[in-house]
């Protein structure tokens, strides 16, 4: 008798511990989704992912190896980061079929009549070190730090997403939240907003940025007997601004500048309008 009560100490201790364990591990969780959500800017799309509805941080991406499949493919490639490395986004073997992958194929907008091998060239790509994208969710969980990326669309109109998941050293135990972020820059840093590249204690005595240059003075409008202002490919930022004066807000991504007004959205490439909607 006296061995089986030993026993039931000894059991009710061990679950006493294993609660005690997630107890803890629920607390950092939600203590590093709340610096997670501080610290990247969260980009909302449309419902059909076709476009941004309101931009948030621009995120660059400091490792390569990381795969991104179109938003036409009805799979999202899966990354993950461990090691120092990505690896993963083997999209088409998760799906594990011939079939799925023709269906995927369909969906992307390829001829797939007559194939009798999975398709190679469902629209896919990979990320080079320094390019930049949106993060649309973030989720801490018990393994690791989930991120859902969206880029913009390339020359071809084409925009690509992607899962990257950046794994815990150990499985078995979340880190505290400082080193969860610090991993966390090894591979994403915001080059947006007040968020400047990695959060590291390091960063935090860097000097401040240099203060942003005043905006533009608005020309005086036209006299009332003039025409209304005119829009067309290849004109300059400056010929915008004269005509329809500064834009309610602005988005700038490498050689490209997304200029929002009130009824319109004009897309400038290199200081030049490439495209109006």
């Amino acid at each position: 008798m006296k061995q089986v009560r030993w026993l039931r100490i000894i059991g009710l201790a061990a679950i006493s511990l294993m609660l005690s364990l997630e107890l803890a591990a629920q607390g950092d969780l939600a203590a590093m989704q709340q610096k997670l959500d501080m610290q990247f800017k969260l980009t909302t799309t449309t419902a059909n992912q076709s476009d941004i509805v309101t931009a948030g941080d621009v995120i660059a991406v400091q490792k390569e190896g990381l795969k991104l499949s179109a938003l036409a493919s009805p799979l999202m490639e899966s990354n993950t980061y461990k090691d120092g490395k990505i690896g993963g986004g083997a999209a088409k073997r998760a799906w594990g079929g011939f079939g799925v992958a023709l269906l995927q194929g369909v969906a992307a907008g390829l001829d797939t009549s007559g194939a009798t091998s999975v398709p190679d060239s469902i629209p896919g790509r990979t990320m080079a070190v320094g390019e930049k994208c949106w993060i649309t969710a973030v989720t801490a969980q018990k393994d690791g730090i989930n991120f859902k990326l969206y880029t913009d669309a390339d020359d071809n109109g084409i925009r690509y997403h992607a899962n990257l998941k950046i794994l815990f050293p150990n499985k078995k135990q979340v880190p505290s939240v400082d080193a969860a972020m610090k991993l966390v820059s090894e591979v994403l840093t915001s080059v947006s907003g007040d968020n400047q590249g990695s959060p590291d204690a390091s960063q935090a005595s860097a000097p401040p940025p240099p203060p942003a240059p005043l905006p533009e003075i608005a020309p005086p409008p036209p006299p009332p007997d003039a025409p209304p202002p005119t829009i067309a490919i290849g004109q300059t930022r400056n010929q915008v601004i004269a005509g329809f004066g500064l834009p309610l807000r602005s988005t700038k991504l490498g050689v490209k500048e997304i200029c929002y007004y009130k009824d319109m959205k004009v897309t400038f490439r290199n200081g030049k309008v490439s495209n109006v909607e």
